[in-house]
Order: C-alpha cells, then structure tokens, then sequence
C-alpha cells in the first residue's frame, strides 16, 4: 500500500481506526503526534495517565495540555529531524495528580515516515515515579548503612570525652548537616560555681564543627570548652526534658519565644541557617548532653529518616561517651590516690639525700601502681624501695597503697633486704591480694661503704660514682612478689662516699620491640659532677630517657649527706 504525502496529512496506515485497532488496549501510554507536534491520537492509558479525555488532547501541543511538565521540544523535533529514537524522563505533574509531590515518567519517541520524510512522531510513555523512588530508597538506606558502619570506625577512637565530642561534630559535618555542636553536662566539681537562672539549663560546649567559613562564624554562639546556657523555650531544653529529638525550624514567628531564643534563632538566620535537629546524648538512661545539628539555606529539610539517622548516631557516640566519662572518673581517683601516697617520703633524713619524681604517662593510658618509699632504719640508716604493681587503676593504686604498708611495717623489724622481701611475699600471698608486684630494696652502710640490695622481678639499680660514669649493678633478682615462690637474696654493692643510688621502674626504660637489656643499658651513660644535685640528675633523667614513655614513671636518687668521716657508733653493752 502507498503511503501518502506528508503535506495531505498522516500516512493512510496512521489513520484514526487503524491506530485505535492497534494501541486502544494497550497498557502503556501512547500518542501520535503530527509533524508540528499536536496531538492526532491518544489511548485511554494517556487519557487516565494525563487526567485528560482525548478530545482534550487533540490538536493541541503536548505542553498545551500539560503545562506543568519539563519535557523538552528540541528532543522531539531531534527525531522529527533525523529520524533516530530518543528517550528522555520527564517530571512535573499532570491532571490525574492527587498530591503536590512531583511524577516521573520515562518517553520513547520514534518518528513516523512517510516518503522519506517525517511526518510525525508516536510517543510511548510509562510512569517509573515508584520505580525511582524506590531506587532513591534504596540508595537512601544504603548510604545510612554506610555512615553508621563509618561512624563505628571514626567515633569513640580515645577514652578521652572532648575527643570524642569533636569527632562526633566531625562526622556530621559536611556530609549530614552544616553545623554540628555537642553540648554536654559539666562535670562535678568541688567548688561552687555561679548558678544559671530556674528553668535554664547549663551546658559545656564540648565540640563545634560548621562547614566552610561557617565554622568561624558560629563561634559567637560559644566556643568549646565554654558553658552555654539555653532558656527553657529553646530546642535543647525540650530535648533534654523529653528525651526525644526535636525539630526547631528557625523560619517560623519568634514572637512566642524568650528574649534569648528568640535572639539565638535571629542571629543564626543572619549567618543563612534555617533549621535544626536536637537529639538527646544518653547512657543507660542518664542524659550526658546534646548533639544539635544545623541546616542552612539550599540544603533539604530534616526529615523521618534524618532523624532516626541521627538518633541511631547520639545512641552510639553516648555509649563511647559514657566510657570516656567513667574512665576518666577512674583515673582522676587513681591518679589522686597514687599522688597521696607518692608524697614525700616519709620520716626525717639527717644523714642521707633523697630526690624523687613521678611523672604519670600521656591522659590516654590509665595510671599505674608505680611506688617508692624511704623508711628511716636504726644508726643513720634508710631503707629505700622501688616498686611496681602490675595492672592499672584504682585497683592497681590501691595494691600499691597496701604492699607499702606491709613494707613498712616490716622495715621496723631492721631484717636484711631479702628477708623483708620473703616475708612481704608471704604476707601478700596470705592475705588474698591478686595483684602481683615487683619490688627494689636497698640499705646503704654509711660505715661500710657498701649497700645491700635485694631484688623481687624488679630492674637493677644503677649507682653513679662522683666524676665517674654510671655502672648498672646485675643483682640476683628473685620473683616478682606476690607469687609465694620465695628464694631471695642481698647482694652487698660497693658504695662510697658521694655515690649517688638511682632507682627507677621500667616505664623509664621500656620500649616496644625493644630488648629491655638495651634499654637499661643506655642509662650506664648517665654522670653526675662531684656534689652536682640530685634535682639535677633526675631532671637530666626524664629529659633524656622519659618522652615516649609509654608508662608511668616514678624514679629515686640517694647518696649520704657530705661531711666528716663517719664513726660506727659503739654497741649497748
């Protein structure tokens, strides 16, 4: 059959009835379109597609009757031009529509010919609007998966609270909100300090984060480390109070708020922010803050889904918050406890110089049970002790507080070292305490010139001769106390006048990946100038050997006091 010019109208084969024959009970969307693109037919699926009947449609141009839609002409007169197919997806809304939300549909445009020339165009249309956003869902759902699983790895990486704090503001910000800040309650102090106003609630500003130069500008509302105080009326009080995220779009009349809020919420608009999300910071039902996160203009609405995102986050970060608060309780009564007890040692010392010092390792390691003692003995004598009891924290400080106890208790007995050291042994084991513990005992005989020492696990002393280099004294070392095992012994070391005693615990020496005999061995460099300080020694000591120390450090230096020649005195007849 021959098809007719374009100029006498559609070809013959595009009539209306053998169009209708072919696509009335089609379920898809189809049009037929001449070559200035009015529609010549449409099927009941583009009827109930476009809310429109056909007669409608007919003669007019697509966006004629769907002046709603962003489907491009050019697309189509492409084809018309050149006769290849195109797709293209197409938003907006038709007259079928029953909500404000925006459709999506997906056309395919063939050109109808007729002598070689186009003359018209058939559209099939099919709405994906479902189809995408279940796509968008699905993505949506995926990317959440992958910032909590992120959030796991980069959040509560310290048992430090500001640290975490920060890293929680980090996290959000550029990629959930524009500004992230985490407000927390402030720790119990001892002293009083100016109470806010009834109804307001206190917080300390613990971590700040806004994107670009926002992170500057937000600043006037409070920098970390600084109490901000909201009135009742603001989102962060009704968070705390309810326990539940809230919602606060700063768009809304302020009329109805305080003077504060109200002030608050203008000046964030000034600086382009327009809403923001308040979700509680908690642990095993205590409130510890707030984590307050900010929209500003061009970014979309908190929604349903943000809000279970970021409550999901505030659950996680509390539980590394909660940690960090309760490690750092523990380590405020351990460190507290260890420095009452590391205080000077105790008893008058006429006849023999003593320096110590304690220097605890960086925040982030719990404090140890490093110990030392001087316990003044009958003739002149003192009895020095260097311990270290295995393990960290109050319960380690505490063992520490009780093996210098017993010590003393024993050292009044005036037993050799090692006999001190087989009977604190098996006075520990009795007494049920599982801490082990290792331990350094030394007694210098002014009138001998030497000095007994006895070791239990511990590292071996060191004694620096005036004007001479330090020589490391390899003392039989017995174990560590603690274990019942026993079987140590005092090995007398030459020790004359002006010999300095240096004492230490291994957080001096110890390295990792290092063989510890290396380590006590760099120590046989130290020197001391004849009547040089001890002060000075000690500061040379930690300088030199104590920066990357991984571990506390507590070290003591002795000598017996300069003056003229001692005289044993006479035994009691």
């Amino acid at each position: 059959m021959e098809a007719d010019a374009c100029d006498d109208g559609m070809p013959s084969f595009f009539d209306p009835k053998t169009v209708a024959a072919l696509f009335d009970g089609n379920p898809a969307a189809v049009a037929v379109l001449d070559h200035d693109l009015r529609y010549t037919y449409v099927n009941p699926a583009l009827e109930r597609l476009n809310g429109l009947p056909a007669a409608s449609h007919l003669g007019r141009t697509f966006f004629e009757v769907l002046p709603e839609l962003d489907g491009r002409p050019t697309t189509m007169r492409d084809v018309l031009a050149d006769g290849k197919p195109r797709e293209e997806t197409i938003s907006g809304r038709t007259w079928a529509a029953d909500g404000p939300d925006q459709q999506l549909w997906r056309a395919a445009y063939h050109r109808l010919d007729a002598d070689g020339e186009g003359c018209g165009l058939m559209a099939i249309v099919i709405e994906i609007t479902d189809t995408v956003r279940q796509r968008e869902e699905l993505e949506q759902a995926r990317g959440r998966v992958a910032l909590l699983s992120t959030a796991a790895v980069r959040i509560g990486t310290t048992l430090d609270m500001d640290t975490t704090c920060r890293e929680l503001a980090d996290f959000m910000v550029p990629d959930f909100a524009d500004v992230a800040a985490v407000d927390v309650f402030p720790a119990e102090v001892g002293h009083s300090v100016r109470r806010p106003a009834r109804g307001v609630v206190r917080l300390r500003r613990a971590a700040l984060r806004g994107d670009g130069g926002l992170d500057e500008l937000m600043q006037q509302f409070g920098h970390p480390g600084e109490y901000v105080d909201f009135a009742p009326d603001s989102a962060v009080a009704r968070c705390l109070a309810e326990n539940e995220p809230v919602i606060d779009d700063w768009e809304d009349d302020t009329r109805d708020r305080s003077d504060s809020t109200s002030q608050r919420i203008t000046a964030s608009r000034a600086l382009g922010l327009r809403q923001a999300l308040v979700v509680p910071l908690t642990a095993r039902t205590r409130p510890l803050g707030v984590l307050s996160l900010v929209r500003a203009e061009g970014s979309p609405s908190f929604d349903e889904q943000d809000v279970a995102v970021a409550r999901e986050l505030a659950i996680r970060a509390g539980v590394d918050l909660d940690h960090a608060r309760r490690y750092d309780h523990e380590h405020s009564i351990a460190r507290e406890l260890q420095r009452s007890l590391l205080s000077e040692p105790w008893g008058p010392r006429p006849h023999v110089e003593v320096a110590t010092r304690y220097r605890p390792a960086d925040r982030g390691v719990l404090v140890g049970g490093d110990w030392f003692d001087v316990v003044p003995l009958r003739d002149g004598r003192h009895l020095k002790a260097m311990g270290d009891v295995m393990g960290h924290g109050v319960e380690a400080a505490v063992a520490m507080s009780q093996y210098r106890s017993l010590l003393r208790l024993l050292a009044q007995e005036d037993l050799p070292p090692h006999q001190i050291l087989e009977q604190l042994d098996g006075m520990v084991e009795r007494s049920g305490l599982d801490r082990a513990a290792t331990c350094l005992l030394a007694v210098v005989d002014r009138f001998g010139g030497v000095c007994e020492v006895a070791s239990a696990g511990h590292l071996p002393p060191v004694f620096i001769d005036p004007g001479a280099a330090a020589r490391i004294e390899r003392v039989p070392v017995g174990p560590p106390l603690g274990t019942g095992f026993g079987g140590y012994r005092t090995a007398s070391v030459p020790c004359g006048p002006g010999t300095v005693l240096f004492m230490y615990t291994d957080g001096l020496v110890e390295r990792r990946g290092e063989d510890i005999d290396v380590s006590v061995g760099r120590l046989a460099s130290l020197t001391l100038p004849p009547g040089g300080h001890l002060e000075d020694l000690l500061d040379q000591v930690l300088d030199r050997f104590g920066d990357d120390a991984e571990d506390d450090i507590a070290v003591l230096a002795s000598r017996i006091r300069e003056g003229p020649p001692a005289v044993r005195p006479a035994p009691a007849e």
